[in-house]
Formats: C-alpha cells, sequence, structure tokens
C-alpha cells in the first residue's frame, strides 16, 4: 500500500475496506471498470472530473491492493488497460446498494451528466420486476453497445450488441437519464429526434420505465 495513503488504524473489516477504496475518485473508478477493462483515455473519458495524475494515482493504489490489475491486451489491439480482478469485481454489490441508498436521499442533485457505465449500473440496479415482459433490447450509447436480456422477471444487461432485438435504443446517455429518470417524455425525445427506436416501438418505451427511482426518505 502507498505510504503516502492515509489508515484509520482501525481493526474494523469496514475500516479496512475504507482503506482501500475509501479515498476520493477510488469507488468511481471500479465503477468504471464493472462492466469491463478500459484504456485510460475511456477512463478519463468516463470521469471528466477527475485530473489525468489523480487517475493515474488511484489506478495505482488500487493495483497496489489487488483490486484493479493492468495487461496488455492480445493484437491487433495491444494496447493497456485497466480491468478489476475477480475480488474487485465483488465491489458492483456495493456500488449498487451505494447507489440504491444515495438515490433516497432528499438532497440527491439532479441534472447531472451521467457516465455510459454510470446509466448502464443505475439500470442494474434499478430493475423494476416485470413478470409479463420477455424481451432483447439493444441499447446504442453513442459507440457503446450493451443489450439487455427480460425474461420471468429478471433482466441481464452486459456489454455488446443484441443478436436477435426486439427493438433498439439510440439515445446519448444524459438523453436516456431524461427519460427514465427526470421525467422526460418519451414521445417528445423521439419527436426531437434525439432518441431514435428501432423495431418495437412500444417494447423500448416500456423497457424505459422499468427502472423507477425510490421513494426519497423524508424525515
Amino acid at each position: 500500500m502507498s505510504t503516502n495513503r492515509r489508515s484509520y488504524e482501525d481493526g474494523c473489516a469496514t475500516a479496512h475496506a475504507l482503506d482501500l477504496v475509501g479515498e476520493r475518485w477510488a469507488l468511481l473508478v471500479v465503477r468504471e471498470l464493472v462492466l469491463g477493462p478500459k484504456r485510460f483515455t475511456d477512463l478519463r473519458a468516463g470521469l471528466p472530473g477527475i485530473s489525468p495524475n489523480v487517475l493515474a494515482q488511484r489506478l495505482e493504489e488500487l493495483e497496489q491492493v489487488a483490486v484493479v490489475r493492468r495487461r496488455k491486451m492480445a493484437p491487433p489491439a495491444a494496447a493497456w488497460v485497466y480491468e478489476l480482478t475477480e475480488w474487485g469485481l465483488e465491489l458492483e454489490r456495493v456500488i449498487m446498494a451505494l447507489g440504491r441508498w444515495g438515490a433516497r436521499s432528499p438532497t440527491l442533485l439532479q441534472g447531472y451528466p451521467l457516465s455510459t457505465d454510470a446509466l448502464i449500473l443505475s439500470f442494474r440496479t434499478m430493475f423494476d420486476v416485470a413478470a409479463d415482459l420477455t424481451a432483447s433490447i439493444e441499447l446504442r450509447i453513442g459507440e457503446d453497445r450493451f443489450h439487455a436480456e427480460i425474461a420471468k422477471g429478471r433482466m441481464e444487461l452486459t456489454r455488446g450488441a443484441a443478436e436477435h432485438p426486439d427493438a433498439i435504443i439510440d439515445a446519448d446517455a444524459n438523453v436516456l437519464a431524461a427519460v427514465v429518470y427526470g421525467g422526460r417524455k418519451f414521445a417528445e425525445a423521439v419527436r426531437a429526434g434525439e432518441l431514435k427506436v428501432e423495431g418495437h416501438k412500444s417494447i423500448a418505451r416500456r423497457f424505459l420505465s422499468l427502472f423507477p427511482l425510490p421513494q426519497p426518505f423524508r424525515g
């Protein structure tokens, strides 16, 4: 562990976990890697508020404590990427629980931009049971492709194109966030040309309604 890192010097495992991933930006770096490996430049794009020096420091610290590893991709790409270790991937459940808890905050600020991966993880977190829906959805967000398979009240949402989608939804991450969480009307976004749908528009509309935010805490 880096000698510059502060420690709680507390025997509790929770305190130790915070020693490992409690520094500013650390968990957001982890969030950006949950859906797969990324290059340094991809991480910068997903975390526009972090400086290159701080990102490099956090990645080094996360490598030192076995949460992240760096590897070179096979040719022809041959690029260096960062990815979560098997143990690091267990933090997805922590991030999802924190996201659900934070969504109930009475002081949650709306309107801030969301990275693509943050949006997809929010869909995994907020998914509501849809027992009557069986569908395959492809999401196109810029250059990124994701596919959701919904059946028997469950959803698998992962990176990559769908083989035989019932609907393809193409939109910017912040447009999708506005429709799903911000009250923007699906039809209005379609009319404006900011949300494009191929295939069954009714399935696309239904899909975007499956992620209700929890009620905010009222003391």
